[in-house]
């Protein structure tokens, strides 16, 4: 529970939330699809309002980032609140850290998951630690770049025998600057941690697009940014996936190029349960409302229709005009 840092998100820590999960993995397998669990602990993006017993958040060093939490207030509503200064880990409570990570793997495990995705992206807490701009130790977890990643590497070294490494995948965002995250050499530190995550076998590194932000307004992505593309694609000796920013021909021609093995989509999926069959023929897309992402019911979250039923509804409309 101390990973939480959103009002409302699942866990994976409780009984319960392993049978209510395992509802969940019967529907995919049964429509012959995979499913794989993100585990995330999001560190200093926290509040104590979402916290056993209104602790402080924790993170590598006590640095405040800047921003809000979402959190539940009095009334039940979601709300945002400035975040607060986070409690630093100590090194003797590394341990345990990496003890939830196990856990919760053999609860994705328990609730039949196909696999499990480490988020090591996004500003989260095992970023906070990759990232020299958050973290200020002096420590074995704090310093030089092998030092700050040790966290990371040691959490997957520690799932490998609960899962195999084939079914487990790591994601990073090399140039993300999401959550007031950031690092004084990122060439040094994603391309050491690349070569590192490459001698694991793992099923896939998942990074962030790093030219993310120029792409998803429609600008040419920044040569610095495809420089560090490429430089993971090098580093990394295995299936790389990267999402972020794309559209059906930007995806194709990155595959087309090899700079990736396969592309993901976050937000396009979120409002086209039939995205690859859309991508596929082409088809006009349903726009997503962002101001449903986070919190509330069905609306934004089941009701976007398929290609099948948008052709059902305009033949009913046909029919309807015809016998007017």
């Amino acid at each position: 529970m101390q990973g939480q840092g959103y009002a409302w998100t699942p866990g994976i820590h409780s009984r319960e939330q392993v049978e209510a999960w395992r509802q969940v993995t019967k529907a995919v397998h049964e429509a012959d699809g995979l499913i794989f669990n993100q585990l995330w602990h999001v560190g200093r993006i926290s509040h104590p309002a979402l916290q056993p017993d209104n602790m402080l958040p924790v993170s590598p060093s006590a640095i405040t980032p800047a921003g809000k939490a979402f959190i539940e207030n009095e009334r039940g509503e979601g709300g945002l609140i400035p975040f607060v200064r986070p409690r630093a880990l100590t090194f003797e409570e590394m341990p345990y850290l990496i003890r939830q990570y196990e856990r919760a793997a053999r609860n994705a495990e328990a609730a039949e998951f196909d696999g499990i995705e480490i988020h090591a992206a996004n500003g989260y807490l095992i970023d906070q630690f990759i990232e020299s701009g958050t973290n200020r130790r002096s420590d074995a977890y704090g310093g030089t770049v092998q030092n700050r990643v040790r966290l990371l590497l040691e959490i997957t070294e520690s799932l490998i025998p609960i899962l195999g490494a084939d079914r487990i995948g790591v994601r990073l965002s090399p140039l993300g600057k999401m959550n007031d995250i950031s690092d004084d050499a990122p060439e040094s530190t994603f391309g050491y941690l690349a070569e590192q995550l490459s001698g694991y076998g793992l099923a896939y590194l998942h990074i962030v697009n790093p030219a993310l932000e120029q792409m998803q307004n429609g600008e040419k992505p920044e040569p610095y940014a495809l420089s560090m593309a490429r430089l993971i694609r090098n580093k990394y000796q295995g299936t790389l996936i990267v999402a972020g920013g794309f559209n059906a021909d930007s995806a194709t021609q990155w595959l087309r190029d090899g700079q990736a093995d396969l592309i993901a989509f976050g937000r396009k999926f979120i409002a086209n349960p039939d995205l690859p069959e859309r991508l596929r023929v082409g088809a006009p897309l349903n726009v997503d409302d962002p101001t449903t992402y986070y919190g509330g019911g069905e609306k934004g979250y089941t009701d976007y229709p398929s290609l099948e039923q948008d052709r059902g509804e305009k033949a009913k409309a046909c029919v309807d005009q015809r016998w007017r």
